[in-house]
């Protein structure tokens, strides 16, 4: 059914190792053989397949080449993954830092704020407080001064009083008797 050897050409550029066609009748491959036509162009590349289906599959050396560039570009592939989990680690790590200290900032700013206010709060009840001291010391002289006046008008009448009762002592030694009180005033008795 298959025939013993089959020739394939891939055609292709090999600007940026990149193939641009590539001609299969079968996706099973044994061995590989490259060669290089010097008499065409120089960027074209012929790929001879041998295909024995009825042998036992071989594994050839470029095979083994495309396995390891396999690996090789898996490993590269996971290298990559690794550095960007790294790389994104470490973002979320400085953004995290970043929070941090902007949270550590917000406390140590609201807190001088708070602790100002307070200060402010606490000289202005000192001021109110001295102010309230000074207002009842006044009010305190005050009325030890409205206290001496009334007692200056108590002595005052005091005084009166007893010059009315001297005055009226006088007058009943002077009489030799005592004064008669009159009932009634307005009738002579």
């Amino acid at each position: 059914m298959y025939p013993q050897n089959k020739t394939e050409q891939v055609m292709g550029e090999l600007e940026g190792s990149n193939l641009n066609k590539i001609e299969s009748s079968q996706p099973q491959s044994l061995d590989y053989v490259l060669e290089n036509e010097s008499d065409t162009d120089e960027n074209t590349i012929t790929i001879t397949i041998n295909h024995e289906p009825n042998q036992q599959q071989l594994i050839s050396p470029l095979h083994d080449l495309n396995a390891g560039f396999e690996r090789i570009a898996t490993e590269k592939r996971l290298a990559l993954i690794k550095a960007w989990e790294e790389s994104e680690k470490t973002k979320v790590e400085n953004r995290a830092y970043q929070r941090q200290s902007a949270v550590g900032l917000w406390e140590e700013s609201t807190k001088a704020s708070v602790e100002t206010q307070l200060k402010k709060f606490e000289e202005n009840l000192e001021r109110m407080k001295v102010e309230y001291v000074l207002k009842m010391k006044n009010e305190i002289a005050e009325i030890h001064q409205y206290a001496e006046e009334k007692r200056a008008i108590v002595e005052a009448q005091k005084m009166e009083e007893f010059l009315e009762l001297e005055e009226t002592a006088a007058k009943f030694r002077s009489s030799r008797g005592v004064a008669r009180k009159k009932f009634f005033a307005c009738f002579s008795c």
